[in-house]
């Protein structure tokens, strides 16, 4: 396949973009070569500026649970744009959304509405440390929970006590407030813990991996975090940001039942629009603002556009429940498949997955954390990206991003997708 119009378009964009991009995993350094410019989507394929077909496994980093240009997604965000695109006052359909994801998400009386995942994880920490008046929190290597600054701190080996910036422009003074633990690795939390004892407002997690590649929590691992904040009088955050109404109607909390205390949301609840939400039981979210005391607001929360999308996304999954088993089968046949011809081709791998999430780490040990996630062969998955791309395939520029399935795509696809991972694995 060809890409000369991306390659002038991304040309065109490092002159006025930082980087040409406006994220930075779209800028293809960890895999080289020449970001691909989209120019449309429809159900379970990528259409770019160059003509080129691809089938996507990245669905928009998730949103796309029902496929590209869902047709009653769609339909509502053109219905309500014609009455309006922004008030900055309250709508029905905030409402209407909200008894809606209440009902389906286990063990939250209310939600907040905000702009994006990084948002929506920003003010749950907050709510966390206004409602418990404790300042630090525990973070897990490798979970990522946006851009803020409490969240952008490096892992180190060992039991880590105080973390450091892992970006310029956090400064010390947050670093100290946020705890590096080990995923999967329940020793690791309750060794922070008992170092700081009484200080620590809540372990926000990941309770499956996404920023690792896809990587499941251990059998224990979740209920021993939620002892561990029992215990201690800590708040558990479940960032559920890719989990949310994806892997289950509820979410991870109604996957393993397991109870958090602050659930945060983004991707699916936004139908592809930029949409986060937070929630949890009553008594903490009415220490928000304007019934309590910890502040949080936004212009754009709330915003119709991304409301009546959400709302669409949602009554959907709520409305055609067997979506979730479908999607699971479809992730099981596809990592069935990538299986058999890796092993066929002499490949080193392991493959994670769990509903419809999947991901391929190019080394033989059990993929668990975020050290054991970059042992991988980075040079081998660079070959596999760029081969799969050339047979009109789309994963993930990054190794350490899982792939995200769809319910637009077929069995024909997977089998396509098997048979072209089978051709560019012989060229390893």
């Amino acid at each position: 396949m060809l890409y000369k119009r991306s390659s002038q378009l991304f040309a065109e964009a490092e002159k006025v973009i930082p980087g040409g991009v406006n994220s930075p995993v779209r800028a293809f350094k960890a895999v080289g070569g020449t970001p691909i410019f989209v120019k449309s989507a429809k159900g379970a394929y990528l259409y770019d500026e160059d003509g080129n077909r691809l089938i996507d496994y990245i669905n928009s980093w998730g949103p796309m649970i029902l496929g590209h240009a869902y047709e009653p997604v769609v339909q509502a965000v053109i219905e309500k744009a014609k009455l309006g695109t922004s008030f900055g006052m309250p709508t029905e359909l905030e409402t209407q959304i909200a008894a809606l994801a209440v009902s389906m998400v286990p063990n939250i009386d209310k939600i907040r509405f905000v702009n994006s995942g990084t948002e929506a994880c920003m003010s749950a920490v907050r709510l966390a440390r206004g409602f418990t008046k404790r300042d630090k929190i525990i973070k897990f290597a490798g979970c990522y929970h946006g851009h803020s600054d409490s969240f952008l701190i490096q892992a180190g080996s060992g039991a880590i006590t105080f973390g450091s910036p892992n970006s310029p422009g956090v400064t010390a003074g947050t670093a100290k407030d946020t705890l590096l633990a080990k995923y999967n690795d329940l020793e690791n939390v309750a060794t922070l813990i008992e170092a700081n004892k009484n200080e620590i407002a809540a372990i926000i997690v990941e309770p499956v991996a996404g920023n690792m590649g896809c990587i499941p929590p251990n059998k224990g691992f979740l209920e021993g975090l939620r002892q561990l904040c029992t215990d201690n009088g800590i708040l558990l955050i479940f960032d559920e940001v890719m989990t949310g109404f994806r892997l289950a109607r509820g979410g991870v909390q109604e996957l393993f039942d397991i109870t958090a205390d602050i659930v945060c949301f983004g991707k699916v609840i936004g139908g592809g629009l930029p949409v986060g939400a937070f929630a949890a039981r009553e008594e903490i979210m009415n220490y928000l603002a304007p019934l309590g005391p910890v502040y949080q607001a936004g212009t754009l929360s709330g915003n119709p556009l991304a409301m009546a999308a959400g709302l669409a996304m949602l009554q959907a999954l709520d409305n055609d429940r067997a979506i979730f088993q479908r999607l699971e089968e479809k992730t099981a046949y596809l990592a069935v498949g990538i299986d058999k011809v890796l092993k066929a081709n002499n490949v080193t791998f392991t493959i994670n997955s769990i509903g419809s999430m999947i991901s391929v780490h190019f080394d033989a040990a059990p993929v668990v954390d975020f050290q054991t996630a970059a042992n991988g062969d980075n040079e081998t998955f660079k070959k596999f990206f760029h081969g799969l791309l050339q047979e009109g395939i789309y994963i993930a520029p990054s190794a350490y991003e899982t792939w995200f399935i769809t319910d637009a795509l077929t069995y024909e696809d997977l089998d396509f997708t098997i048979r072209a991972i089978d051709k560019v694995s012989k060229t390893f």
